[in-house]
């Protein structure tokens, strides 16, 4: 059994003139909401084999604010998880290894969104339900993969989080 944690990246400051959209940094609350996070994957248990992450600053300090990890997990910075889409996604997910238990991907919408309800479609419950009307800042997706990382669609939703219920919700 593999475990797939979507997480869109925490609330990023908006844009100053001339940044790139990429150069934009985690506002003051999105630093809140992350550390947040953090504890509650700490009490849930939630720690990755690898973490697939965007190169967009908001992304690389979303996932500074998770560590440390109990146990460290290999990281890859890759540039197509910039904005991709759910077939990229896939992609990305088919290459990992079948030895890889957990991984963690930090990106952003509409893409990552979009694969989550997916993934969550044959999933009953609140969960699901909540997953399928948005996906916003540092929300977390947890799925169960029974069968290898290129078949992703087996997959069933554990729980999401969002920052304003993360005691828990969606179990």
């Amino acid at each position: 059994m593999h475990q797939l944690l979507l997480l869109r990246h925490a609330k990023a400051a908006r844009d100053a003139p001339g940044q790139s959209d990429r150069d934009r940094p985690l506002a003051p609350r999105g630093r809140a909401d992350a550390a947040a996070l953090r504890q509650a994957m700490r009490a849930l248990g939630l720690t990755p084999d690898l973490v697939l992450v965007s190169p967009a600053l908001r992304t690389r300090q979303t996932l500074a604010a998770l560590e440390p990890w109990e146990d460290t997990p290999l990281v890859d910075s890759l540039d197509p998880l910039y904005l991709a889409d759910p077939p990229t996604l896939a992609a990305m997910l088919a290459d990992v290894a079948e030895t890889v238990r957990s991984v963690l991907v930090i990106g952003h919408n509409p893409g990552l969104h979009a694969l989550a309800r997916r993934l969550a479609e044959t999933t009953p419950g609140e969960a699901a339900r909540r997953l399928a009307e948005g996906f916003p800042t540092s929300a977390l997706a947890e799925f169960a993969i029974p069968g290898p990382w290129r078949r992703p669609g087996s997959a069933r939703l554990i729980r999401f989080l969002t920052p304003g219920d993360r005691a828990g919700a969606g179990e």
